[in-house]
């Protein structure tokens, strides 16, 4: 299959994420002499080349000259196999890894959900939602007044009162959907999610659809990492195929989705419940 080009600017959009060109690389520990000390870890810091080679550090290119532009209004799918950089790519654009090559561009305040939305286990889910809306850059009174719609929209109450007790008593599904309820309760300039909506039931996928379009309409773009095929159909009119770092794929969701069942020759949404995680 022939590589697709990204996107070109357009003069009737207005941008609100642009990826110029961008490398990122990883850089893991090998078994080199002095690993671990304070002396060692100071030069690798101001001789960084030197000493990685000397450590055995190996380099793990995870994201490899990709370039795209995001507008506002638009849901963009990011898909791909394991391990193809869709996760490393969502942090790099919300400020949270360093490119080594190329730049980010943003337009407003990128959030990633599952960040600013930084859950304390220890902490009851009433507490929890009052401080992932401030940490999110909502009002104490913002909060309060949405504090019902987010409990609701969870529906980590359908079941018991759990929202009075700690996230430590809550499965995986339940926290995540309650982060879900926390970052979708603030009108986002770009969004990113990393699988949140393979989580929950269809009846939580559906209302998690609708509040994404609901951010489009104003004005905002969504990022959404999902190996559910049906989530990206329903949700997404643009889709990103990353493979092995490399942007191999950038256009309408039917045309990558096509394109990328082909390749993989699977169709998740044909599967019920389907979503792996990322």
């Amino acid at each position: 299959m022939a590589e697709q080009t990204p996107t070109e600017f357009s003069l009737d959009k207005i941008p609100t994420v642009v990826c110029d060109d961008v490398d990122i690389v990883y850089r893991v520990n090998g078994t080199g002499a002095g690993r671990g000390t304070a002396t060692a870890a100071l030069n690798r810091m101001l001789r960084r080349k030197q000493a990685e080679k000397a450590a055995g550090v190996r380099r793990v290119h995870a994201v490899k000259k990709v370039s795209f532009i995001a507008y506002k209004g638009e849901a963009i799918g990011l898909i791909g196999t394991n391990g193809s950089g869709k996760s490393t790519l969502l942090k790099a654009v919300a400020g949270l890894l360093p490119v080594e090559n190329g730049h980010i561009y943003t337009n407003g305040q990128p959030s990633l959900l599952g960040v600013n939305a930084a859950l304390m286990n220890d902490l009851t889910g009433e507490r929890n939602v009052h401080l992932g809306g401030l940490a999110m850059g909502m009002s104490r009174e913002q909060v309060k007044e949405r504090y019902e719609d987010i409990v609701e929209f969870s529906g980590i109450n359908e079941k018991g009162d759990f929202i009075t007790l700690p996230m430590r008593t809550y499965s995986s599904g339940m926290a995540a959907r309650l982060r879900f309820s926390i970052a979708a309760a603030k009108d986002h300039d770009v969004l990113l999610i990393d699988e949140a909506l393979a989580t929950g039931d269809r009846k939580f996928q559906m209302r998690s659809e609708d509040r994404i379009r609901e951010l489009r309409e104003k004005a905002g773009t969504v990022f959404l990492v999902s190996h559910n095929n049906k989530s990206i159909r329903d949700t997404c009119e643009r889709v990103l195929w990353l493979e092995r770092g490399e942007l191999r794929m950038d256009g309408p969701t039917e045309d990558v989705m096509k394109e990328y069942e082909a390749f993989t020759g699977d169709r998740s949404d044909k599967k019920a419940g389907a979503g792996k995680a990322a």
